[in-house]
Parts: structure tokens; C-alpha cells; sequence
């Protein structure tokens, strides 16, 4: 059956997102993905390494104009899909839905393999990228090859915005780039050990520090703080809607 309109019928013409999506799609065929997402935004993945090619072209291709990078984040998809609170089994008597860490992380242990997250499939930055000539917006996603090692090329050279976006991810995540000018941690302390992001670093961290009178300086030391469960919510049941404590009339 024949989709084309008939004579006289109105077309609706595709709003500026749709337009934005079927040039990226017809530029980037072979090096972009369309990420599904329930809002209308575009998300896109991209190959590590056409990230530069892309990121170039979006940012000097007449269409796109991407001219502003307003952020650089990492993602850690060690534990993605594990849920860590009770929210299944609520009932109306009362229920708590704090877990025991300790419990997940066996439980996670024993449910998922060890391979369950794919090489290359772990760590990734994601790119938020404005055009305010063509007022659009695209996030663009890249995985890093190697779950070990995570490292992308910086986007330095393309938007010198990323300088302190990709220190942070690196800071917080662990993810090198590649050909960044000065890559050093951004908010944690020049001798802090591992990346407080990552989903196996430990809540309470590894050490702490203080300050030691007798040295008369700040020392390092391991962490003191007892790990433990904390109840966000707890849902009871409530007094005043009590028959026996007001002038409601108690069901038949």
C-alpha cells in the first residue's frame, strides 16, 4: 500500500530534532549508533576511535555548529542493572529498604559470571555538546576498549572546555585521554589512592586523614569508619488513619 499523501494533503514537516537525527544518520552512517532514550534527545555512540573524526565534524560541519562542549562525564557499568534497594516487596505493614553491602556484593558475586561486563564494555565518557547557533543539543558516548586501562583521545584540541572536564573524569573514574596537555587529578588530594567513582571502590574509602600532634603534621591512615546500613526510607503504618483512634467507621 502506497504511503505517499494524497493530493491536497497537508505533510507535517519534521521538527528540528527529527531534521538534526536524519542529517547526523546520513553523515555518520557507518560511524555513529542512535542510542534509544525515552526523552527527545539524541544520544549516539561512537567508535573510540572515530571519536575525533566525528567530534571534529560537529563541531566545523555548516549543519551542526556544534560549537560548545558543556560536559564531560564517566560512566562505570561494573554493577549497571544490579539494584541495591528493597523496593519490590513494600507492603503496607512497614518494610525497610536498606541492604547489607556486604550481601550485594556476594549475591552479585554469585548471580552474575565474572565476564559478565564485556571487555570494552565498562567504562565510557560521554560528551554534551551545544550548537547556539542551531540552539541543539547531542551527547555523544564512547567506550573505552579496555576495561583495565580505560583510555579515548581527549577532545582538547576540538573544545578547550574539555581541560577540566576530562581531569574530573579521570580523577573520578580512572579514564586516561589520550593527548590531554596536563592530565592530573582535578578534586582529590595529590596522594589519594584509586577513583572514588568506580563502582568496587569502597564507600567508606581506603584511609582517611588527620592531624597527628606528635608529628606535628597530616598523616594518612586506614580507614576507620565501620561500614554500614543506612534506611532512606521505612514506610509504617500511620496512627491516624487508625479506626480505633478516630471517628472513622470500621469497615463492615
Amino acid at each position: 500500500m502506497s504511503t505517499l499523501p494524497s493530493v491536497g494533503e497537508a505533510v507535517a514537516a519534521p521538527s528540528r530534532t527529527e531534521a538534526l537525527a536524519g542529517e547526523i544518520d546520513r553523515v555518520f552512517a557507518d560511524a555513529v549508533t542512535r542510542v534509544p532514550n525515552g526523552g527527545r534527545e539524541l544520544t549516539y555512540e561512537v567508535p573510540a576511535e572515530r571519536l575525533l573524526e566525528v567530534a571534529a565534524a560537529l563541531r566545523d560541519g555548516g549543519a551542526f555548529k556544534f560549537e560548545m562542549l558543556m560536559d564531560v562525564c564517566g560512566i562505570d557499568y561494573l554493577e549497571h542493572g544490579v539494584a541495591e534497594w528493597k523496593t519490590m516487596e513494600a507492603t503496607s505493614s512497614g518494610f525497610s529498604r536498606a541492604r547489607s553491602r556486604q550481601a550485594l556484593v556476594e549475591t552479585v558475586s554469585s548471580e552474575r559470571p565474572a565476564d559478565a561486563v564485556p571487555d570494552g564494555r565498562r567504562f565510557a565518557a560521554v560528551y554534551h555538546l551545544l550548537s547556539l547557533s542551531q540552539n541543539q543539543r547531542v551527547r555523544l558516548r564512547v567506550y573505552c576498549p579496555d576495561n583495565e586501562q580505560p583510555i579515548v583521545d581527549s577532545v582538547h584540541g576540538i573544545w578547550s572546555s574539555a581541560d577540566w572536564f576530562e581531569r574530573e573524569a579521570f580523577d573520578l573514574f580512572g579514564i586516561f585521554f589520550r593527548g590531554h596537555p596536563d592530565l592530573r587529578r582535578l578534586l582529590t588530594d595529590y596522594g589519594f589512592i584509586g577513583h572514588p567513582f568506580r563502582k568496587d571502590f569502597p564507600l567508606s574509602g581506603n584511609v582517611e586523614v588527620r592531624y597527628d600532634p606528635e608529628k606535628g603534621r597530616v598523616i594518612y591512615q586506614p580507614v576507620t569508619i565501620e561500614p554500614r546500613v543506612l534506611v532512606p526510607k521505612v514506610i509504617r503504618n500511620d496512627n491516624r488513619y487508625d479506626p480505633a483512634l478516630t471517628n472513622a467507621k470500621p469497615d463492615a
